[in-house]
């Protein structure tokens, strides 16, 4: 298999060349031009930022996307899925509320927010791709809806799968409630008896009959009749329901390198990554620590595989900035060499970008192309 091509530009700029310049000519040099936009309609995947967290990509680079996207006839939009767990982006109102808080307007980035899998995280499409894991794939529709698929990847750690770049972002972030549902867990959702407020609004969505009540009133979830959807959590005004997030670390990446292949089988992708406040933790965190090592760059690849790989190699040749926890934790494994597991010893980021190779998601190897 030939190498994969990755183009890559530093964060140095000069008077009259900024940084949003140099992201504009390394997309265009990486050949995102080469795809017909004509009258398309484009996701632009991005992580919008739980709020209170500041490590986010900022606005500025997502216009930068879709400007060009206009330019090249096409009609973008910012999207993500809802997420699984409790906080600022549980239902779509919520989400864009928290676009909007983060900058993400449509007068800042010039096209609109769009939350792909609905209100309440059930508006999906099953997507069959049949690999080792995940034979139907549950996406949110708008991505689905749309002719072509653009990620734009804040680069940084995560406790869970060693980082969060390419792959999980559209993996992980694409896939609706019930999609989310599936990675993360090898069970099904549970009660949280001290929330639980006897609304009965979760009996009323589920269409398996897996959930009944005690003699208190309060929820309880038959395992047995239960598939999993998610919808329960989605329903509840109050987070009495959670998912167990009990999927092994290994996994949980094949099935995100799964969902990241469900997404971009069927129509032209491109990828970005930025490596800058690389923080030891997803931008799902209401907070965000101090960076673990300094900004490297910004890059771009038709291969998310190839992407991943080399912004991983790249942060891996960085010295951690001593006051981070990466820093703090090189002091008690001097013989490790990997920044992100250093960082999350109990992680495998290989996982993923081994799982990708296999499945045809993409190449480890790639060919570095240095934008200037």
């Amino acid at each position: 298999m030939e190498k994969s091509q990755v183009y890559f530009t530093n964060f140095r700029a000069r008077p009259g060349y900024n940084l949003l310049q140099k992201l504009e000519k390394l997309i265009k040099k990486a050949g995102i031009a080469n795809i017909d936009f004509e009258n398309k309609y484009v996701a632009i995947k991005i992580h919008f930022g739980e709020p209170g967290n500041l490590a986010y990509l900022r606005p500025n680079y997502s216009k930068v996307i879709a400007d060009v996207v206009k330019e090249l006839g096409g009609k973008p939009f910012l999207t993500d899925c809802n997420t699984l767990y409790v906080g600022g982006r549980k239902n779509a109102l919520d989400h864009i509320d928290s676009a909007y808080l983060n900058g993400f307007t449509p007068f800042s980035t010039g096209c609109h927010v769009i939350i792909a899998d609905g209100l309440k995280g059930t508006d999906e499409e099953y997507v069959e791709i049949n690999q080792e894991y995940i034979k139907t794939a549950k996406i949110g529709r708008a991505i689905m809806d749309a002719d072509i698929f653009i990620s734009l990847n804040h680069f940084k750690g995560h406790e869970m799968t060693g980082f969060g770049g390419a792959i999980k972002n559209i993996g992980m972030g694409c896939g609706s409630r019930a999609g989310k549902m599936e990675m993360h867990s090898s069970g099904k959702p549970e009660i949280i008896l001290d929330n639980c407020r006897k609304c009965k609004q979760c009996i009323k969505i589920c269409a398996h009959g897996a959930i009944s009540y005690g003699e208190d009133g309060k929820a309880i979830i038959d395992h047995n009749k239960c598939v999993g959807c998610g919808r329960c959590i989605g329903i509840c005004n109050f987070d009495a329901i959670k998912s167990p997030n009990d999927e092994n670390g290994d996994i949980l990446n094949k099935k995100m390198a799964e969902y990241a292949l469900a997404v971009v089988k069927d129509k032209p992708n491109f990828h970005i990554s930025l490596i800058c406040d690389v923080s030891p933790n997803c931008d799902c965190h209401a907070e965000n620590d101090a960076p673990i090592v300094p900004n490297i760059g910004m890059l771009a690849s038709f291969d998310p595989v190839a992407l991943d790989k080399a912004c991983a190699d790249l942060v891996n040749k960085q010295t951690a900035f001593d006051d981070s926890r990466l820093g703090e934790h090189i002091k008690q494994h001097i013989e490790e060499k990997d920044n992100f597991h250093i960082n999350h010893p109990e992680t495998n980021w290989e996982s993923q970008i081994e799982h990708g190779v296999k499945i045809g998601l993409g190449n480890d190897e790639y060919e570095l192309i240095e934008i200037k």
